[in-house]
């Protein structure tokens, strides 16, 4: 949006004093990083703790395999900050005309919801063992 909005205000005639490097791809791929790295930083703790805090964590079968009990309590949909991470500067920075762009941002999104899914049905059915458990 961020780009559109700058080649918006050089085609009307308004100067705004850096505007001309939104138009380096250099730049925009450069502040996309940053910007990944911040919503992941910011975000990231955030949402782990909220998981934790929810149980909403990876379940581990006994099966005597090496550390394999390590991941035991690891929150599961974690993939949602990544997912954000991603999203969010390719909205902001990238030129949304181009075919590859969308491609990329109906991927991530449809990929995301599979993701989702699998991780709901995976806690849905440890919610229903646990309870058939206590019955």
């Amino acid at each position: 949006m961020l780009y559109h909005l700058f080649d918006w205000l050089k085609q009307s005639g308004i100067k705004v004093p850096g505007g001309a490097l939104f138009q380096f791809i250099t730049f925009r791929v450069l502040l996309a990083v940053l910007f990944s790295l911040i919503i992941s930083m910011l975000f990231g703790k955030r949402l782990i703790n909220y998981l934790r805090e929810k149980q909403v964590g990876e379940t581990v079968r006994d099966l005597g395999l090496a550390g394999e009990q390590q991941k035991k309590g690891t929150p599961t949909m974690g993939g949602f900050i990544i997912i954000l991470a991603i999203l969010v500067p390719t909205l902001l920075l990238a030129n949304l005309n181009k075919a590859y762009i969308r491609l990329m941002i109906f991927s991530t999104i449809w990929l995301g919801m599979i993701g989702f899914i699998d991780d709901y049905l995976k806690l849905r059915s440890k919610r229903l063992a646990a309870t058939r458990r206590r019955l």
